[in-house]
């Protein structure tokens, strides 16, 4: 892990190396597809014979994605748990990840719970460091994430066909009704936020999951930006249209609890919810349900893939009684 040198606001200055070795030593457990980590030019990795590396680069920047009076303990997990959800989405598992830190200090009240929510994550789906680089700068936290799977069961975008159902796993909206909360456009009691806030600030990458639907979904992704935006990579890059229930969208108790239009601008446009969103045939119903059920899962058909239509948008919206409903939430855009 390369690194280069940045002050401290500790009366013990720590060196670039130091800090390494003082906080993210327990995270470089070396695992089995890791020829070398930490410590040369390049780690080398080796995938399980008959599988491709699945490869994965996400940032965290302070003000953009987290606030910047976050807890670092949970600032660790959700920079590794974006990252993993990325290989679920492809039904990848991990294999070993990079960190890069700008900080603006070295301050070791900050970086020793950040480093050990890092690693309490890594450690559950047995995901080493391997490398990566500091320096002084805004705080900006960025992760490439190494993962394996046969070529054929990758849960690519491009694959959704004509007639699958649309299913999405988990709740969606809690990480946005949080967020609502805390910039003032709605109200929550304080219990209620800090309920919402658990979601929005310990997402679980649903690594099971994607591993389960290795040959049973034809395409996935995780829901990050909110489920209007994403599914609509899906359809783009499969060349389809799709019809959604906004009425059949999972969402727990607290969101159901609020208004309607809330509840609606939550689960079509929330984002954070790092859930997975997959298409599969009509015929795998009954085995979907039992991998929820098998996982402890909820998954819930929401929607059906068609035919492209010029006359129509690609994603139409209606309710339980069949009646549209606009589409006019936006999801997250990293631009605007």
């Amino acid at each position: 892990m390369t690194t280069t040198a940045s002050p401290t606001s500790s009366t013990s200055p720590l060196s670039e190396f130091s800090l390494i070795d003082r906080f993210f030593a327990r995270a470089t457990h070396q695992g089995e597809h890791v020829t070398l980590g930490i410590g040369d030019d390049c780690a080398l990795l080796r995938p399980p014979a008959g599988e491709q590396l699945a490869i994965s680069t996400d940032m965290l920047v302070e003000g953009r994605h987290f606030f910047p009076d976050a807890d670092p303990r949970a600032l660790g997990h959700k920079t590794l748990a974006v990252n993993l959800s990325d290989l679920a989405a492809m039904g990848a598992r991990p294999i070993g990840f990079t960190l890069a830190l700008a900080l603006p200090d070295s301050d070791p009240a900050w970086l020793a719970p950040f480093a050990e929510g890092l690693a309490a994550l890594a450690d559950r789906y047995a995901c080493p460091l391997v490398g990566g680089d500091t320096t002084r700068g805004p705080r900006n936290l960025c992760v490439t994430v190494f993962g394996s799977v046969p070529g054929a069961h990758a849960l690519r975008r491009d694959a959704a066909r004509p007639g699958d159902d649309v299913w999405v796993s988990g709740t969606l909206g809690d990480a946005r009704l949080a967020l609502g909360a805390m910039r003032g456009e709605w109200s929550l009691q304080e219990d209620e936020l800090a309920l919402a806030r658990r979601a929005m600030d310990w997402p679980e990458p649903q690594i099971a999951l994607g591993l389960a639907l290795r040959g049973v979904a034809r395409a996935a992704l995780d829901v990050s930006d909110g489920l209007l935006g994403d599914l609509g990579h899906i359809l783009e890059r499969s060349g389809a249209s799709a019809s959604v229930n906004v009425d059949a969208l999972p969402r727990s108790p607290l969101l159901a609890a609020q208004p309607l239009a809330i509840q609606r601008h939550c689960t079509l446009a929330g984002g954070d919810d790092y859930q997975l969103c997959f298409c599969a045939d009509p015929a795998e119903r009954q085995r979907i349900t039992a991998i929820g059920d098998e996982l402890g899962i909820r998954v819930t058909r929401i929607g059906t893939i068609a035919l492209p239509d010029a006359r129509q948008t690609m994603l139409q919206l209606h309710d339980n009684t069949g009646a549209a409903v606009a589409a006019d939430f936006k999801s997250f855009d990293h631009f605007q």
